[in-house]
């Protein structure tokens, strides 16, 4: 009874709002255009318009995958405190967190149907049409493992926010089990998609024992960062208060996540450089270059710069406690991660080949307008997922079947029959 209001709450959440609002999702939905252009040039002449060639056969969409899929993970930092442990910090940031995952998974599974090429090919990854080959197979488990999260983070929130919707308290029985789920399904999607690269015995860059963790602590840094940022910036924008403590304990986890991440980075380094191998070319040639192709050194040493710098800022308590650098040490720390884990993880895999030979990567204009759009599809969606919350969280909003008497008063029937299925909800405030 409760559903029709509920998608009309919805769409009117997410279509109302004010100047700057509407020129940001115009802003995006352009940008989505254009990524849209350049994938159609992409699909007319195949993956031959890219900067991909036959020895480097993964550039800036598989980066930007291995990137989003720890952001997606990233929000179980929040649902762990908030649901499991009962944090209440946490409890009026954790749905924005999630919404973040949505947006993040969204933008993962765009990622991989670009690079595929050609999309009709996508049918082989269906389970029960086309041919998964598992559990063999750790492209499968990748497949499995990011719809299941992404199936899990729709599926919570809505019975949260439609109970609230419905003027009821959720039962936790219903959900908690599921949360639990959830939180090992995150840790999952991130390890998978790092035994997906360690698992290539011709790619010694990706052949560490160290590269699963690695993963996770990136992830756990610059997905507390953006949430961070985040809230920031809802907190500051709208009604919904986020208290001084969420903000303290992400700052806390995000420090402490960062140092570890950089601990394992200097560990890879010693392994590399202490006492140099054949197997570690591949890291000459990202940190120092190789035979005059250096085309990934600023990048990498831009990104420990940023990490490091931001990492050690909020090392420093006043530093950390104040908004004023805790916000641009959070941006510095979501960009570093992004180049290092992106850029600067997936392409030295490739470059020298397994035969030697040196082929540079530079993505070309049509994936960085493809890589635009998905960017800008992420932030539709989270932007919609955002607002679409924030009424019902706020008590803005409720179903006007919760009370009769109250509706009556409101949407004013002609008649004494029960209000209509298309009335609109009613607005609290």
């Amino acid at each position: 009874m409760h559903l029709k209001p509920f998608v009309l709450t919805a769409l009117d959440s997410a279509t109302s709002g004010g100047r700057r609002y509407h020129v940001w999702m115009g802003g995006l939905t352009l940008i989505m255009l254009v990524g849209a252009y350049a994938y159609s040039l992409q699909l007319r002449y195949g993956l031959g318009v890219t900067g991909m060639n036959d020895h480097v056969s993964w550039g800036l969409y598989i980066s930007n995958f291995t990137f989003l899929v720890g952001l997606a993970a990233a929000a179980m930092m929040l649902v762990l405190p908030a649901y499991i442990l009962k944090d209440v910090d946490f409890g009026r940031a954790v749905l924005m967190a999630e919404a973040v995952a949505v947006a993040a998974l969204v933008m993962c599974l765009a990622f991989v149907v670009v690079d595929i090429g050609n999309p009709l090919g996508g049918w082989h990854l269906m389970p029960g049409i086309g041919f998964l080959n598992w559990p063999r197979s750790l492209l499968a488990w990748d497949v499995l493992v990011l719809n299941g999260y992404l199936a899990l983070n729709l599926a919570i929130p809505f019975y949260i926010l439609y109970s609230r919707f419905s003027g009821r308290q959720p039962d936790k029985r219903k959900y908690i089990p599921w949360m639990y789920i959830a939180v090992m399904w995150a840790v999952s999607i991130h390890l998978v998609t790092a035994f997906l690269l360690a698992g290539l015995p011709a790619r010694p860059f990706w052949n560490t024992a160290l590269l699963g963790p690695r993963f996770l602590a990136s992830a756990f840094t610059a997905g507390p960062a953006f949430v961070i940022l985040l809230l920031w910036f809802i907190r500051r924008e709208t009604e919904y208060k986020i208290s001084e403590g969420a903000f303290a304990k992400l700052a806390l986890i995000t420090t402490v996540a960062a140092q570890i991440n950089l601990v394992m980075l200097g560990s890879e380094l010693f392994y590399k450089f202490y006492s140099p191998t054949h197997h570690g070319i591949n890291a000459r040639y990202l940190f120092f270059g190789l035979d005059g192709h250096n085309a990934l050194v600023p990048w990498i040493w831009t990104a420990i710069a940023l990490s490091t710098v931001a990492t050690i800022a909020l090392m420093i308590h006043p530093v950390r406690r104040n908004p004023r650098w805790l916000i641009p040490a959070c941006a510095a720390l979501f960009v570093g991660i992004w180049i290092e884990k992106g850029i600067g993880l997936v392409v030295p895999g490739f470059v020298p080949s397994p035969l030697g030979e040196i082929v540079e990567y530079t993505p070309s204009l049509v994936e960085l307008g493809v890589t635009a759009g998905i960017w800008a599809l992420g932030m539709f969606v989270l932007t919609v997922l955002v607002r679409v919350a924030l009424p019902i969280e706020l008590g803005d909003v409720r179903s006007p079947y919760i009370d009769e008497r109250r509706v009556t008063t409101i949407v004013r029937p002609r008649s004494s029959r029960p209000p209509r299925a298309d009335v609109r909800p009613v607005r609290t405030r």
